[in-house]
């Protein structure tokens, strides 16, 4: 590893966790102290230079999400707990007055000592617990775990990408048709055909007297989403359409992202797998929200007692 590189990605093994919270603060800086996830996530990939195929890398065991992306989450949610960014509802992280003083793994490392012990303890409680409640015969006990993945990885995303990645491509085309429906758009076609350069269908966005013929393309996809697949998708577009629309279930590259809004050239709106679920959800497309009761047992009260 180079030596200004914080951490890399590999297929096996785990990334340095430090690293990649020292490279998430870098990040911030440089973002001005606040950013979006996906802000942050590129922003990491640029200065730490991860190549496409670093950031292609998946999860193993059929996972959609990518190991570069899922482990910065991890990142995020270190440095929440340990006080050193802080997050919104909307979804943005802004680094504290704690985090502004990390620049190098020692601190952060630190971090992640405190955290797993943390854990630690908590699983010990929970066991304590699970074992109060067997010999009461309390069987309706729920024990919560309040942070048993990383704070914006929900695994409900992830179950969700699952069963999106296992759609036919015509059953996808048509889900995005729906949601495209849903969104506003009308006269949305999907063509259902190859050999039309990766576009798949089109529709028209009227906003206020105004109304945009767009193109799109809805691609299951394994691994990052790059700047070629973008153009490809440009070229596809020339003379036909206003606005094009490139819809994953993975994720972009930076390169990709800076490719799809190019000066002088036909802007593309990009929609990653952590949106379109997003999407779904909002839509209520195959995606539903219930309230769950759940009671907590804090053994260490009854040890006081």
């Amino acid at each position: 590893m180079p030596s200004d590189r914080l951490f890399i990605i590999e297929p096996e093994g785990l990334p340095d966790l430090a690293g990649m919270m020292v490279a998430t603060l870098d990040a911030l800086r440089h973002l001005g102290g606040s950013g979006s996830i996906q802000e942050i996530d590129e922003t990491v990939i640029e200065l730490e230079g991860l190549s496409e195929a670093e950031q292609a890398i998946p999860m193993p065991n059929n996972d959609q999400r990518l190991k570069v992306n899922y482990y910065l989450a991890w990142a995020r949610t270190y440095l929440r707990r340990g006080g050193a960014v802080e997050n919104s509802a909307r979804g943005v992280w802004a680094i504290t007055e704690a985090g502004s003083a990390i620049h190098d793994r020692a601190p952060a490392a630190a971090i992640v000592e405190t955290v797993q012990a943390e854990e630690r303890e908590k699983a010990r409680q929970k066991r304590k617990a699970k074992e109060a409640a067997e010999v009461s015969g309390d069987a309706d006990v729920v024990i919560a775990d309040a942070d048993a993945g990383p704070a914006d990885e929900e695994d409900w995303k992830a179950a969700l990408l699952t069963v999106l990645g296992s759609m036919a491509p015509d059953a996808f085309e048509r889900l995005s048709q729906r949601l495209l429906r849903e969104a506003g758009f009308t006269k949305v076609e999907v063509r259902g055909k190859t050999g039309d350069g990766g576009i798949d269908g089109l529709g028209v966005l009227r906003v206020n007297l105004v109304s945009f013929q767009v193109y799109f393309q809805c691609k299951r996809w394994r691994g990052s989403v790059g700047a070629k697949e973008i153009r490809d998708f440009r070229g596809a577009l020339q003379g036909r359409a206003d606005k094009g629309l490139f819809i994953t279930t993975s994720h972009y590259t930076p390169a990709a992202t800076d490719e799809a809004t190019r000066d002088g050239a036909i802007a593309i709106d990009l929609i990653d797998g952590d949106r379109l679920c997003d999407l779904l959800k909002e839509n209520g497309l195959g995606v539903g929200t219930e309230m769950v009761e759940r009671v907590r047992i804090d053994g260490t009260w009854f040890d006081s007692v």
